[in-house]
């Protein structure tokens, strides 16, 4: 399988939000500040660049029932 990547383009994105507070590991945190720094995204749009891309790719797996 070809590996996958997320690429940060340089468009703001847009919408009604919400406040959420999450804990990350440091080192995470460095490297989205690393990323945010390359890209000119601040901390936050970049966070929600790879939420929406984890969103927009992941699977849930199917119980015997056929429920999720």
């Amino acid at each position: 399988m070809a590996e996958r990547k997320l690429i940060i383009k340089k468009k703001k994105y847009q919408g009604t939000t919400s406040v959420l507070s999450a804990r990350l590991p440091d080192s995470m945190i460095q490297e989205i500040d690393r990323i945010a720094e390359e890209t000119g995204y601040n901390r936050n749009e970049i966070i929600t660049k790879c939420l929406e891309f984890a969103l927009g790719n992941m699977e849930t797996e199917r119980d015997e029932g056929g429920r999720r």
